[in-house]
C-alpha cells in the first residue's frame, strides 16, 4: 500500500456501547452518526458521543464522510453544551485508555469547577445524578441542540 493510500476500518455488524459506558452513562439519544450519553458526574455537564459503527477504536478508522460528520456533530453538541450551561470552556477529548471503543468527551468547565485548570479524569469521587435530575439535565440540553 502507498503512503497516500488509506485503509478505514469499517466493519459491518451489530454497534453495541462498550459496557463501561452503559454502567457509567444515562443514555441522551442519537443524532446523525453519534449516540449521545451523558456521564453520571454531575460535578461537570459531560456529554459522551459515540459513533454508531462496529468495532472503532481510532478517529483515522473512519471513513473521510464519518470524521466530517463527527466534527460536525461535535461543534453541535459543544454548542448547545455551551448554551445549556454558560460555562467558561468546553473541552474535547478522545482517550480509550479505559475503554477502547471509539467515543468523544464533551465536557462543560468553568473556572470554579472542582478540578480547575486540571483535566477532569482522577480528580475526586464522581457525584451521581439523583432524583430525576440526569432526565433534567438531558430534557434541557436536547431543547439547546
Amino acid at each position: 500500500m502507498s503512503p497516500r493510500q488509506t485503509c478505514y476500518r469499517f466493519v459491518m455488524g451489530e454497534f453495541d456501547l462498550h459496557p463501561q459506558l452503559v454502567a457509567d452513562t444515562h443514555e441522551i439519544g442519537s443524532i446523525g452518526l453519534n449516540k449521545l450519553l451523558l456521564m453520571d458526574d454531575k460535578r461537570f455537564p459531560w456529554v459522551i458521543m459515540v459513533p454508531q459503527r462496529a468495532n472503532l477504536r481510532e478517529l483515522h478508522e473512519m471513513s473521510p464522510m464519518d470524521q466530517a460528520m463527527m466534527t460536525f456533530e461535535m461543534t453541535q453538541v459543544a454548542e448547545a453544551l455551551q448554551r445549556k450551561t454558560g460555562c467558561h470552556k468546553v473541552n474535547v477529548a478522545a482517550l480509550g485508555n479505559e475503554v477502547p471503543q471509539l467515543h468523544m468527551h464533551v465536557i462543560a468547565r468553568y473556572e470554579h469547577d472542582a478540578a480547575w485548570p486540571n483535566p477532569v479524569w482522577g480528580n475526586g469521587r464522581r457525584v451521581p445524578y439523583v432524583n430525576g435530575d440526569a432526565g433534567h439535565f438531558i430534557e434541557d440540553f436536547t431543547q439547546n441542540l
